[in-house]
């Protein structure tokens, strides 16, 4: 048995104005965005710097949806409290970056937060068939991680495997990297049910001009739910 769940939209402010973050979620929101995707980077678990605490907070501010703060940093364990006090409402950590998932896991629930956990694309399902009691969210990588704009690399057979892993338990199946209408049914019919999509929502548009933000989300959304079956709600 499958939860159906319905598709959601988590543009990754990666891809937005750096100059104008505000706005820019603002205007995401209104157009449609579901979720706003937080990429956080440290040069050294992955070859990029982002954003740390005082940004996520500064954006908390702005954010009416819900704040996904994707921590693609080594280690994890000591900056957990301080994203969760930041306003994070899921985070998430890769199972790569630490010996001691587990712990990590426990420490963001102690939080109140969502715990989620990613994997890189050379890292099995199975890596996560004994956390899935901690866990509320499993976000697979389609890329490797520390860009946007990467190609889309094929992890269907890895989200199938998570979904008949999962069973019923109610988590979600969170898709980073090269989401676009093209790939997005690929992922959601195997059992995706989070998009997080960054230059292919952001194209074309502007805080000035919005419009093709929400234009590119409802094209992904459509192509999505056409795949979703049971999954539209």
């Amino acid at each position: 048995m499958t939860l159906a769940r319905p598709i959601k939209i988590a543009p990754s402010i990666l891809s937005a104005d750096f100059a104008d973050f505000g706005r820019e979620i603002q205007a995401i929101e209104a157009q449609g965005a579901d979720w706003v995707h937080v990429d956080v980077m440290d040069g050294h678990f992955v070859p990029n710097l982002t954003f740390g605490p005082p940004a996520v907070k500064a954006f908390r501010k702005h954010v009416k949806t819900v704040m996904d703060v994707h921590l693609m940093i080594a280690p994890v364990d000591p900056y957990i409290d301080a994203f969760a006090e930041a306003g994070a409402d899921i985070i998430t950590a890769h199972v790569e970056a630490g010996p001691h998932i587990h712990r990590t896991l426990q420490a963001i629930r102690a939080t109140g937060k969502k715990a989620g956990i990613a994997l890189n694309p050379g890292t099995p399902a199975e890596a996560v068939a004994h956390l899935l009691d901690l866990t509320d969210l499993i976000c697979v990588m389609t890329v490797n991680p520390g860009f946007g704009g990467q190609k889309f690399i094929d992890m269907t057979a890895k989200i199938r495997t998570l979904r008949g892993l999962i069973g019923d338990r109610p988590i979600h199946i969170e898709i980073d990297g090269g989401v676009t209408p093209e790939t997005a049914p690929l992922v959601v019919a195997a059992g995706a049910d989070v998009l997080v999509a960054g230059s292919a929502v952001f194209k074309g548009g502007s805080v000035e001009n919005p419009a093709p933000y929400g234009e590119n989300m409802r094209a992904i959304r459509l192509a999505a739910e056409a795949a979703s079956g049971a999954r539209i709600a």
